[in-house]
């Protein structure tokens, strides 16, 4: 190996850039993050977008440590043989290692219609382009958002805060993460909002057309702009790549965040599968795995064993509005608890929580190491009992 040792991060997300500061801690490693914009986008905030009510945006100097290089540009090959990955503008950048770190967006809708005339969120452009489609639409006109989950809730209660006449579709449970107690209170504030909510499974979207979408049960809702928020995909460089994924796409891994192919390869957040069982997708999730991948090559750089990641999810935090917000508790094994915060304290902690994405990425920056997360033993148990033994990792040939 080089005395100077390249790390190359494919992703300037959560993830990507949270990994990136921290493997500042070495003097002797140059690290690149190769992402397709040169700004920080800040995904928390999307539905804000659309809402009119955040920009989305962070300037990278803000969030990324001095001396990291930031390329412009998106990776259209993984050579892991060779070490290297192929540019979309052309040209090669070599490494030693690498983490993937790419992320995820909308999964492709099945529903006929919808690819067409629904719009997505889970970008910056689409949460831009959907917020263009709102302005251009009457102010009274009927806007459907499809999907009970977070992203779902949040946006419906945006557009609704803003006065648009909004009906959300959830296709099954309202927040089906969410405690009853928490899911009740959520419905309440959106009945306040005066958003009209259809849950159960007779509300499956079956089909979107210009002006209406089309339910399981036969309805049809009038609808001049249809926001879908069902599923996710991530990208497909890692299989196009000829890397081991899993039924999605995401990088298979092991506990330590290695490739099951290559020890150089690492991979966290939306885009790692450790051990085939994604943690849940997150910010707070993405900035702690991309902190244990960059702790996994500091220690094989110094001749160390890696620890497995280990990572328990304390909360929940879903907003209804700019004023009201359900801050849903969690035991160790990220199911909810009965406890949670709402109203206006749920707004503020939500509030907290969407600051302190991006300062923690602020802090290790300037602290690279800091970083720290809380830990619980129950992934260990599920992998034990799934392997019917103690997990491991495996040695791969460097």
């Amino acid at each position: 190996m080089n005395e100077n040792i390249e790390v190359v991060v494919i992703g300037g997300g959560y993830a990507g850039v949270m990994a990136a500061n921290r493997l500042t801690q070495r003097d002797d490693v140059t690290v690149t993050v190769i992402n397709p914009r040169r700004t920080f986008v800040p995904r928390l905030r999307l539905h804000q977008l659309a809402g009119g009510t955040h920009d989305a945006t962070v300037a990278y100097p803000e969030v990324l440590a001095e001396g990291v290089r930031l390329v412009a540009d998106t990776v259209t090959r993984i050579d892991a043989p060779g070490r290297s990955v192929t540019l979309a503008s052309g040209g090669t950048v070599g490494y030693d290692y690498l983490i993937y770190a790419a992320g995820s967006g909308s999964a492709e809708p099945s529903v006929p219609g919808a690819s067409e005339f629904a719009r997505p969120i889970a970008t910056l452009e689409a949460a831009q382009q959907l917020r263009s489609a709102l302005e251009a639409a009457p102010a009274a006109a009927p806007v459907v958002v499809v999907g009970g989950g977070p992203t779902g809730i949040e946006t419906a209660a945006e557009l609704a805060e803003q006065g648009r006449r909004v009906t959300l579709v959830c296709g099954g449970v309202l927040g089906p993460y969410l405690h009853p107690r928490a899911r009740r209170t959520a419905a309440r504030r959106l009945a306040r909002l005066g958003v009209t909510v259809l849950d159960g499974p007779d509300t499956k979207v079956t089909a979107v057309a210009r002006r209406a979408v089309r339910l399981g049960d036969g309805r049809e809702l009038p609808s001049e702009v249809t926001v879908w928020t069902v599923g996710f995909g991530v990208p497909d460089l890692a299989a196009r790549s000829g890397l081991t994924v899993d039924a999605v796409g995401r990088l298979i891994t092991d506990e330590t965040l290695t490739s099951v192919d290559d020890e150089r390869i690492l991979a966290a957040g939306d885009s790692a599968a450790p051990s085939d069982l994604p943690f849940r997708m997150s910010a707070y999730g993405a900035g702690c795995l991309g902190a244990h991948a960059a702790d996994t090559i500091l220690a094989r750089i110094a001749g160390e064993p890696p620890a497995p990641i280990d990572l328990s999810f304390p909360a929940m935090c879903v907003s209804l509005g700019r004023r009201a917000a359900v801050f849903q508790l969690a035991r160790k094994d990220d199911t909810a608890r009965r406890l949670y915060v709402g109203g206006r304290a749920g707004a503020k902690l939500k509030e907290i929580s969407c600051q302190f994405s991006v300062k923690h990425l602020v802090a290790e920056a300037r602290r690279p190491g800091s970083h720290s997360w809380p830990k619980g033993d129950h992934r260990k148990q599920v992998l034990q009992a799934e392997r019917g033994g103690a997990p491991s990792t495996v040695a791969r040939a460097s």
